[in-house]
């Protein structure tokens, strides 16, 4: 199985990958998801992992009716936003298709925002109803206050909301509503895209449908029904879009955690038999590395699956031999609701370094970051994409919309990346984190992944520190459970990576600071870097 590099789309070196094109329906979301529901019955959709509670696949389909009713009771109509700012759990969905169903649009939030960045998003996405859990409350109340928010619920029961349960309780069903599914945005995830502004990033019903029917395309063999899939969070577009709605279209179960903690998190797999889990990279190197797994079962795993931030392929060699399974990865953006590119299911055919080819009805183009020109194969330059789930646009936004799209509708992703001959996609690395050292750039993600190869290193990121003479160096904080020091690092990085890519200096620390969804916040390090110049730094 070969992808093809060639001309198409009125545009020269496409890769449009191995697979056939699949049908892209436009059809509302809740109707693709749930058409199933019915036949699948007392089937188990959703198990909290905690608690072992059941929400079956006929009970989802009940619960997002009724709680449909209960919003439009309440004003609640097409078009109208509602946010979650809330852990997984099983009713997550109930609120996502009690909303979508009405035409509504749904904004997830990280619960761990705090009341200022969620008062943002609220008020940037127009969101009149909030859903937020007890724990998150106050915060939540904070920022509904400041964004003018109509009505706070909140799973279970908490003093000043009104409970999500609540909902569940209103008279005869949901009013009828007329979906355009090509126009009408259902989901309102926030993203930097390709500049450090979040944006409101409408995915249209069919940007999802079409993204959901893309990726459960057989040959892919990412999803399966008879899977029991732990999932990553919903607030994020990965858990949002083929987690959660992915999985429910093929009929799979998916186990929920309200948080990560790494033995609860081992716990779960072995208690559910999960054979499916959905990480991120410092979750993989948990699983390779951390001598806490060795004490669980976890011999149901088929797959784990890693997306969100680059994975090296150490690493992933790591992971698979220790836990017996395949460990693939996969490339999408928010803007695409988000998946691009996956790691063959045949081993055989995956190469080191590559993620993989487009998925089917996309294409996927390496261009010159400055000229805009197409490039060849093994040139790398700025990865631009097309297909029928690319965005509709940013909210409120036109200036950046029309920045994020090159003509003929190809997105620019702001990744720098190359296609090789068969049209598999290699990330290099995010153009905006790229070190310029002379007239040179150097990846982060490529620095990062040589070191973390080093047996005694658990996790590392790299940043440009400025230098008089080259512009930039790279500099890496470093998380280690061994005795290596800053020279044996620094040697060990020189000796395979070209002389302009070496580390100038080593710092450990105890912690890499990374978001929910494991990508490192190199912003962090760099303000800290420079605090720590005005004050006293320690280095190696």
């Amino acid at each position: 199985m070969k992808g093809t590099v060639s001309g198409g789309w009125g545009r020269v070196g496409v890769s449009r990958g191995p697979y056939p094109d699949v049908e892209v329906r436009d059809v509302p979301l809740t109707d693709f998801v749930l058409s199933r529901a019915e036949e699948l019955g007392r089937k188990s959709a959703f198990v909290d992992g905690p608690s072992g509670r059941v929400l079956t696949y006929a009970g989802l389909a009940d619960a997002a009716g009724r709680a449909a009713a209960g919003l439009a009771e309440r004003g609640f109509g097409k078009g109208d936003v509602l946010a979650i700012h809330a852990p997984n759990m099983p009713e997550y969905a109930v609120a996502v298709h009690a909303a979508a169903s009405l035409g509504g649009v749904v904004t997830t939030s990280n619960p761990l925002n705090t009341a200022g960045e969620l008062a943002r998003q609220l008020y940037d996405s127009g969101a009149g109803w909030l859903l937020t859990a007890p724990p998150f409350l106050a915060a939540a109340r904070e920022a509904a206050g400041l964004a003018g928010v109509r009505e706070i619920f909140v799973f279970g029961e908490a003093e000043g909301a009104t409970p999500f349960s609540a909902l569940l309780k209103g008279e005869g069903g949901p009013p009828e509503v007329e979906v355009d599914p090509a126009e009408d945005p259902v989901f309102l995830p926030y993203s930097s895209g390709t500049t450090g502004i979040p944006k409101g990033v409408m995915l249209t019903h069919r940007n999802v449908v079409a993204n959901i029917a893309q990726v459960t395309a057989p040959g892919l063999d990412v999803f399966r029904e008879d899977d029991t899939v732990l999932a990553s969070p919903f607030f994020h577009i990965s858990g949002l879009g083929p987690v959660m709605n992915a999985n429910l279209r093929v009929g799979a179960t998916v186990v929920t955690m309200p948080g990560f903690d790494l033995g609860a998190f081992l716990q779960t797999i072995q208690d559910h038999r999960v054979t499916v889990v959905w990480a991120v990279p410092p979750i993989v190197l948990a699983l390779a590395r951390h001598p806490i797994v060795e004490g669980y079962d976890l011999s149901s795993l088929r797959l784990v699956f890693s997306s969100a931030a680059p994975l090296g392929d150490t690493l992933a060699r790591e992971c698979a031999e220790r836990l017996g399974c395949r460990v693939r990865n996969g490339y999408g953006t928010t803007e695409t609701s988000p998946a691009l590119c996956v790691t063959p299911a045949d081993a055989s055919l995956a190469k080191a370094g590559a993620i993989g080819p487009p998925i089917p009805n996309t294409g996927c183009e390496i261009v010159d970051v400055r000229s805009g020109a197409p490039l060849g194969p093994n040139e790398p330059g700025e990865v631009l994409v097309r297909g029928p789930q690319v965005m509709k646009g940013y909210l409120n936004r036109p200036g950046a919309t029309a920045a994020a799209f090159a003509e003929d509708g190809w997105l620019r992703t702001g990744d720098l990346g190359y296609l090789d001959e068969d049209g598999y996609l290699y990330l290099v690395d995010r153009l905006k984190e790229m070190i310029k050292h002379g007239g040179t750039q150097v990846a982060p993600a490529e620095l990062e992944a040589v070191l973390i190869s080093h047996p005694e290193v658990d996790d590392a990121a790299v940043v440009g520190l400025p230098d008089e003479e080259a512009g930039e160096v790279p500099k890496a904080f470093v998380v280690t459970s061994g005795e290596a020091d800053a020279d044996e690092l620094k040697a060990f990085v020189a000796g395979r990576v070209a002389p302009h890519k070496k580390i100038h200096e080593v710092e450990f620390v105890g912690e890499i600071p990374r978001t929910v969804t494991g990508k490192i916040l190199r912003r962090a390090l760099v303000e800290g870097e420079r605090g720590g110049r005005q004050a006293s730094p320690l280095r190696g």
